[in-house]
């Protein structure tokens, strides 16, 4: 095995960091072609990597070379090149020894996509790259509410605003179709388990078709594929050593599905024996039972490291909720007995348990990529995953734990967010206060019901949801500040002709404070928006956009372009024409960069405008006089087109 170095000078310096002399594992089979330049890049990203410090002394420590053997080595190599003719090549080796791939992480340098063939777009400032991002897979005991709805267009608007970066993005999301609560849900409708699941899980994949949700794959788990997934994933816990055996004893959250901790406990009543979940609030009962455990106390120690980055986990204030779990933490239930629960996976090797409805659940994020064919490895791993803060324990402790154990990489982030409520209660299936997002969206539309969700929510907080104030939202910003703003520019007392003005020469015209407060928060705009969109920040993105446009208003008001349009002065004629460019201009770029928001709406103003589909890439963000782009004078071809449609009660 080999790593192939090309132009390489300075050989000490590439192939040693701290001691760690570098080659490929045997987990690869071809060899790696880089640069000097392109490698030390490489190498300072591993160095970045929360692992290296804790293990890189310990790899040195395995290395069963000395550096002088492997350089000497090396350089024998080279004069066996140079011999053959190929002056500018040199081929290292080096096997090493680890027990497992993620017991140094660090090391997982990958072939595919290989650094050396990066290939940018002419839209991008950054390498393509490929985005994995995720939903949490949707529970099939209800009906979808606008809770899961929220979830689901926040990966959305993740997913599209990667997209117009230009990197190659694959979203999923689907259901969970497994466990107690399921199988009662299907009996109180006198159905079969699968019939049941079936019927639930189309009418989420009904909310994601109706609101846009771009999705790459739509997973159930009640699917063979997803099925042989779990199997081979619990085979190589299996294997890897770290299920074992034994009797669980502790308080059972029926609700969730889950064991908690004696710290999690708190005593309902104290003339009963009545006790919650400090957590959820729901009822408990203590269980004992004989079930399979994964060694979860054995990953206590990497789940710390790997949470050394805070930032891995956002918002923060998730972060620090983390670390009290962690010290509490022990071996984890992953098996259930089959009289108890049993409409859930068989384990492999014993059909008297079935598999742990979260350890199901979270391999569907393997099982959509084609896991455990190694196709897989394309999109891993995960990018972002959005979870709601419920489920935080599940994904930044269980899931991260048991990728470790088969010797994957965990997800890179996950961005959490708090809940929607009702009357200060949490919208919940158990409490019926739930808004269904296919009554709703008949009294605000799709995409308003979309723009709420993502620009009235904050990630580390609950949100308030009520019909008078999406109304209010909804006409205040999208009909009387966006809509109205396109209404004013193709009003027939105006623009009779219905011309669409892209002349770039407005900022010379324009001379007045508003017109340069206006042209000023034009140019802005794109940084600051990528900026808030990097950050998980929709409420301030949005807020950027909507002060935009409300410059651009009062620009409008303060100009008078009904005015200016009777007047057959030259200087009038040229300041009408440069006012229309100038919001014009703002249309579409507030279009543009909403779009990953309100993607339906934001697509036919887009081609109102006659904008090309090459032409919506978050590179066209910027404005047209500072990359110097302009096209033809266009008329509308037809004004039958309303946007943005006031809401009335």
């Amino acid at each position: 095995m080999a790593i192939l170095l090309s132009n390489t000078v300075r050989l000490p310096m590439l192939i040693c960091i701290k001691n760690i002399f570098f080659g490929t594992n045997n987990y690869h089979t071809r060899s790696i072609m880089t640069t000097c330049k392109k490698l030390e890049k490489v190498l300072e990203h591993l160095e970045k990597n929360p692992f290296f410090e804790k293990y890189s002394n310990k790899i040195a420590k395995l290395q069963q070379t000395k550096s002088n053997e492997f350089l000497q080595r090396a350089e024998n190599q080279e004069k066996l090149q140079k011999a053959k003719g190929n002056k500018d090549t040199i081929y290292l080796s080096r096997p090493y020894h680890i027990q497992t791939l993620w017991t140094y992480p660090f090391l997982m340098i990958r072939t595919q996509p290989s650094w050396t063939s990066i290939k940018k777009r002419n839209f991008s400032d950054h390498a393509v790259k490929n985005i994995y991002i995720t939903t949490p897979i949707f529970y099939v005991n209800a009906g979808p509410h606008i809770g899961h709805l929220y979830t689901a267009v926040l990966a959305d608007a993740i997913a599209r605003f990667n997209a117009m970066l230009g990197h190659s993005v694959f979203l999923c999301t689907g259901t969970d179709e497994h466990g107690t609560k399921v199988q009662k849900a299907a009996s109180s409708m006198n159905l079969s388990c699968l019939e049941y699941c079936t019927q639930i899980s189309h009418e989420f994949q009904k909310m994601c078709n109706m609101f846009h949700i771009e999705y790459s794959k739509f997973i159930r788990t009640t699917e063979v594929a997803h099925q042989e997934a779990v199997y081979h994933f619990w085979n190589c816990l299996e294997k890897n050593g770290h299920i074992y055996q034994g009797k669980y004893s502790g308080w059972y959250d029926i609700t969730e599905e889950a064991f908690v901790s004696n710290k999690e406990i708190q005593e309902k009543n104290s003339t009963n024996i009545n006790y919650t979940n400090t957590e959820s609030g729901n009822t408990i009962e203590w269980m004992e039972e004989d079930n399979y455990k994964f060694r979860l106390t054995s990953f206590k120690d990497n789940l710390l490291y790997w949470l050394k980055d805070e930032n891995v986990i956002e918002p923060k204030i998730y972060h620090k909720m983390l670390i009290p779990w962690l010290e509490d933490v022990q071996d984890l239930s992953i098996s259930r007995p089959i009289n108890r629960v049993s409409w859930a996976i068989p384990t492999p090797s014993d059909e008297s348990h079935t598999i742990y409805v979260w350890l199901d659940a979270l391999v569907n994020y393997l099982t959509s990529l084609g896991y455990p064919d190694n196709s897989f490895r394309k999109f891993w791993p995960p990018t972002v995953q959005v979870i709601g803060k419920d489920i935080l324990k599940f994904h930044a402790i269980f899931w991260p734990a048991f990728l470790m154990a088969v010797g994957l990489e965990p997800p890179k982030k996950l961005v959490c967010h708090g809940h929607w409520i009702i009357s200060d209660k949490k919208m919940s299936k158990s409490e019926k206060n739930v808004i269904s997002p296919f009554t709703a969206v008949h009294n605000f539309t799709d995409d308003g019901l979309r723009y709420f969700l993502v620009r009235q929510a904050v990630l580390h907080s609950d949100a308030n949801y009520n019909d008078l104030k999406v109304q209010k939202v909804l006409n205040s910003e999208l009909s009387d500040t966006l809509g109205n703003l396109v209404n004013r520019c193709f009003g027939k007392a105006i623009n009779p002709d219905g011309i669409i003005y892209n002349s770039a020469e407005y900022k010379s015209i324009l001379k007045t404070d508003v017109a340069q407060e206006n042209i000023k928060a034009l140019e802005e705009l794109s940084a600051k928006a990528k900026e808030y969109y990097e950050k998980y920040n929709f409420c301030h993105m949005v807020d950027t956009v909507m002060n935009m446009l409300h410059i651009a208003n009062k620009m409008f008001d303060y100009y008078k372009p009904w005015h200016l349009k009777k007047s057959e002065d030259l200087d009038s004629v040229k300041q009408f024409e440069a006012l229309m460019s100038l919001t014009m201009e703002n249309l579409r770029v507030a279009a543009l960069v909403l779009h990953p928001i309100i993607p339906k709406s934001t697509s036919n103003l887009l081609d109102f405008f006659q904008v090309p589909m090459k032409n919506r890439t978050w590179e066209d963000t910027k404005p047209l006089h500072l990359t110097n782009n302009s096209n033809e004078t266009k008329h509308i071809l037809s004004r039958n087109m309303l946007f943005f449609k006031k809401i009335k009660n």
